[in-house]
């Protein structure tokens, strides 16, 4: 019987997706998520290629699917921020007085 491997970054892109979320209505989740999608790439194909020979595969699906739901956030967010910006500013120039 052979010793199944853990898959790498499975805990770290885990993390990475958690903290994403958490910090999304931040900057700091949409660079959080961006992290945690790249280092689950190398893991993903490795279980790919030999599922019967990892373990880990269940955190590292959910950190990956966690780090695509914070970059969705935070992406809202920043987008929420642009136009809140663009409405505030289109307001004070509405209302100087030239």
């Amino acid at each position: 019987m052979t010793q199944k491997q853990t898959l790498p970054n499975s805990t770290a892109t885990l993390v990475m997706g958690i903290l994403s979320i958490v910090f999304s209505c931040f900057f700091v989740g949409l660079i959080l998520g961006i992290i945690g999608l790249s280092i689950s790439g190398k893991g993903r194909k490795m279980y790919r290629e030999n599922p019967s020979g990892f373990d880990g595969y269940g955190a590292l699906n959910a950190g990956y699917i966690m780090s695509l739901i914070g970059t969705i956030l935070g992406g809202l967010y920043i987008v929420y921020y642009i136009v809140l910006v663009a409405i505030i500013g289109g307001t004070a120039f509405s209302l100087m007085k030239f």
